[in-house]
């Protein structure tokens, strides 16, 4: 533990809220630095910390900085992170090059669940999560996020996948590693931009505590790994499943014919998206990531009552 002191790096926010025992919310910055353009990235990082702290909850936002794990970001960190051109995509693999280097990363669901975990955060918020690519037959393109899922026991609160994805491999993924998939207020599994997949979660739990006691009890009977509280756009902010499906398809089209591989994928489709649906779909986005943070805040809530059983 004196070795990981070492490397972790919290907030005078966050160090507060450890004494007082307040429940914290861990945030990624991969959304901030590769997920939007610039001023909405820096303006949906601090809207979502300030819904965390009017839920009750404090938020931690994580990134990697000065050879430090950040737990919990100033506002000129969040602008830097927002800008700078220089910020790598820090997944598993990525961590000891970034901190050892003293490079800045931004770090993606599976580091974030990975640093989260060190810091003792059990509740983690996002937009999406990566998953299985069309094509893994043949590429393997799996993300990382699925495999950290399988063993990191951190809890996130996502909006699903995105299209842009398998869904039904990446479901299937999941089951084969033990990782239960919750919704919350339908049977559906989401799709990021759209309320249904096609898919069902495994289980519906549609209240904070009912979702805490799940993932309490999984956790007790020493079922490591995470568990996913997929949580669908409002229905005001969804959009047509028709036509992302189909902009969905040109933009992948488009990626494949550029040679567009790996991390680049998702910004380049997210990017081209956007531009298809003349900003909409970041629109759609902002609002999925600040639901995301209302339920999160409320499971982190409800995860303390958990504990301290």
């Amino acid at each position: 533990m004196t070795q990981l002191q070492n490397f972790l790096l919290f907030s005078q926010e966050v160090l507060a809220a450890r004494a007082a025992g307040k429940a914290i919310v861990a945030l990624e910055s991969t959304i901030i630095s590769h997920g939007m353009p610039y001023p909405q990235n820096v303006e949906m990082a601090r809207e979502v910390e300030q819904i965390i702290r009017d839920g009750g909850a404090v938020p931690a936002t994580i990134a990697i900085i000065g050879g430090k794990i950040c737990v919990g970001l100033s506002p000129e960190q969040l602008e830097l992170l927002g800008t700078s051109p220089d910020a790598m995509k820090v997944s598993r693999r990525d961590l000891p090059f970034v901190l050892s280097q003293g490079k800045l990363g931004a770090t993606t669901v599976a580091a974030t669940m990975i640093c989260a975990e060190l810091a003792g955060i059990s509740v983690f918020v996002t937009g999406g999560i990566g998953g299985v690519h069309r094509g893994a037959e043949t590429s393997f393109d799996i993300s990382a996020d699925l495999q950290e899922l399988a063993q990191t026991s951190v809890a996130v609160v996502c909006a699903g996948v995105k299209s842009i994805l398998d869904i039904g491999l990446t479901l299937e993924y999941l089951e084969t590693h033990g990782v239960p998939v919750i919704s919350v207020g339908q049977e559906g599994f989401p799709a990021f931009f759209t309320r249904e997949s096609g898919f069902k979660a495994d289980f519906r739990l549609d209240t904070a505590e009912e979702q805490a006691a799940f993932i309490g009890t999984k956790w007790q009977l020493g079922l490591k790994g995470g568990v996913i509280v997929s949580n669908p756009v409002p229905a005001a902010q969804a959009m047509p499943k028709e036509e992302i499906d189909a902009i969905t398809t040109q933009a992948l089209q488009e990626a494949d014919a550029g040679g567009v591989k790996g991390k680049q994928v998702t910004p380049f489709l997210l990017s081209r998206i956007k531009q298809l649906t003349d900003g909409r779909s970041l629109a759609t986005n902002i609002a999925l990531v600040k639901h995301n943070a209302q339920v999160g805040t409320a499971l982190a809530i409800a995860m303390q009552a958990v504990v301290a059983r």
